[in-house]
């Protein structure tokens, strides 16, 4: 993909099939166990992960630069758009500073990853809805040794992937107005 400081921000809402992603500083040693499941090196940030159907990822593909964002300001913001989501089904989450995501109970539940190129960010979230947890005990998610990982269906909530995009990516669109 290429962009320039010409090309519209954008916002992407995909599930992906099982796969596992390496970012830039992952170290292999977070792969615990092999599976069928690919592991595909990308060029984010962050350590390893695991994506599947039943999980939102959402793509932030957004000109900080122009926009006068910084990083972490970018970070808190895609946080935010989470924990205000979560609020909406009645789930209290916050973010931890020490390691980037969105957490229930010291689970991770929403992941952030992003790779900023040129003043523009690539990448973004991830929120487990109601996907296989499974394959996450094959890895240290983000990199982080006993690391749990929960998802809405397990805390009562049911609904589905793309409505749950709905109200993620309408707070994210709020906050860059």
């Amino acid at each position: 993909m290429t962009r320039d400081e010409n090309s519209a921000d954008e916002i992407w809402i995909v599930e992906h099939p099982p796969v596992f992603t390496q970012g830039l500083n992952g170290q292999p040693e977070h792969l615990l166990q092999g599976s069928d499941i690919p592991v595909l090196n990308t060029d984010r940030g962050g350590q390893i992960t695991y994506h599947a159907p039943g999980q939102l990822v959402v793509y932030t593909l957004i000109d900080i630069k122009r926009r006068q964002l910084g990083v972490r300001h970018l970070v808190t913001l895609i946080e935010q758009a989470m924990i205000e989501t979560l609020a909406q089904y009645g789930l209290q989450a916050i973010a931890k500073a020490e390691a980037p995501g969105v957490y229930i109970a010291d689970k991770k539940i929403g992941s952030v990853g992003l790779r900023i190129k040129k003043g523009c960010s690539y990448h973004g979230l991830s929120l487990n809805n109601n996907m296989d947890l499974t394959p996450f005990s094959y890895i240290n998610p983000c990199g982080y040794q006993g690391l749990q990982v929960t998802r809405l269906a397990d805390l009562g909530v049911h609904i589905k992937t793309n409505e749950l995009a709905v109200p993620v990516v309408s707070s994210i669109v709020n906050a860059l107005a």
